[in-house]
């Protein structure tokens, strides 16, 4: 089985990729959807949020993200003290979708990740995928497809691990400083690449 490592920076254009790979017949493990899985209601993850933090339910018992978000974030503690209670589990998790990928006879698994190179997790892949796009095409998408405000798509970009960190840690980039179907073609490509 073949573990490719999805990333690419916000606005990037790495969920496209995703989407993409998944037609051709890749397995996707998103680790976004792993996150929000472990801390549903009932899950271990969510209790120990709800003791480290205060007030961050719904009146339904589900977690109120941006309650979470603004207290973690505020300082490197508490971002910290996030991390240390979700990403154990993000990474059990994602271990269990491996081996079931495997079990089942699976030939390509891409693990879209967007802090693949971030946490270290490239280093577990066979093949290190980054789709790149300029930060200036990046804040002109955060801005225009998710309503971000310039000043804080520009933030956001900056929270992230920096581009050249990010191309260094590559096999191969797919460059997105273009539009979908320049990306979907290059993907394309490289699924023709990886299949033969």
């Amino acid at each position: 089985m073949l573990k490719i490592g999805l990333t690419g920076g916000i606005g990037s254009g790495k969920s496209t990729a995703a989407s993409r790979l998944q037609q051709l017949g890749a397995t996707i493990i998103d680790a976004d959807h792993v996150a929000r899985e472990i801390v549903e209601p009932g899950q271990p993850a969510l209790a120990e949020l709800v003791e480290a933090f205060d007030g961050i339910l719904n009146q339904d018992g589900s977690l109120n993200r941006a309650e979470l978000a603004r207290q973690a974030f505020a300082t490197p503690e508490a971002t910290e003290k996030l991390n240390s209670i979700t990403h154990p589990r993000i990474r059990q998790r994602t271990q269990q979708l491996f081996a079931e990928a495997e079990a089942s006879g699976v030939e390509v698994v891409v693990y879209d990740m967007p802090l693949l190179i971030e946490n270290g997790e490239y280093r577990h892949m066979d093949h290190v995928l980054v789709v790149d796009a300029p930060d200036d095409v990046r804040v002109e998408r955060l801005v225009n497809y998710r309503g971000l405000e310039e000043s804080d798509a520009r933030r956001r970009i900056a929270a992230q691990i920096d581009r050249d960190t990010r191309l260094q840690a590559a096999d191969t980039v797919l460059d997105n400083g273009g539009d979908r179907e320049t990306l979907i073609a290059q993907v394309d490509t490289f699924w023709e690449t990886i299949s033969r």
